[in-house]
């Protein structure tokens, strides 16, 4: 099972940058599909930003513009650069990975990191 290890997340005012990591333990990493999710208190975990295997992107609305995901395959890591951050953006951010529906199905976690935007 692949592991993920999230870093970067913190406390920032608003108007800011940040730049999320998610360090994957495999090699295999790089084959999957990864994106960020968020989930702040008292609400649903949200998808933020989604990258493929080749490195197609998509995002949620409420980021596109302000949000950008890549990855480094040589690193086996994604990031999540984020600018223009808001007091809304605050939440929990989780990496994932996954086989993007490709067999054998896989589908894992990072632990998390806090971002706080302060107004």
């Amino acid at each position: 099972q692949v592991q993920l290890v999230e870093s970067g997340g913190g406390l920032v005012q608003a108007g800011g940058s940040l730049r999320l990591s998610c360090a994957a333990s495999e090699s295999s990493f790089r084959q999957d599909a990864a994106g960020w999710h968020r989930q702040a208190p008292g609400k649903q975990r949200e998808l933020v930003a989604v990258i493929s295997s080749g490195g197609s992107t998509n995002y949620a609305g409420s980021v596109k513009g302000r949000f950008t995901i890549s990855r480094d395959n040589a690193k086996n890591t994604v990031y999540l650069q984020m600018n223009s951050l808001k007091p809304e953006d605050t939440a929990v951010y989780y990496c994932n990975g996954n086989s993007d529906g490709n067999l054998p199905f896989r589908n894992y976690w990072g632990q998390g990191t806090q971002v706080t935007v302060s107004s």
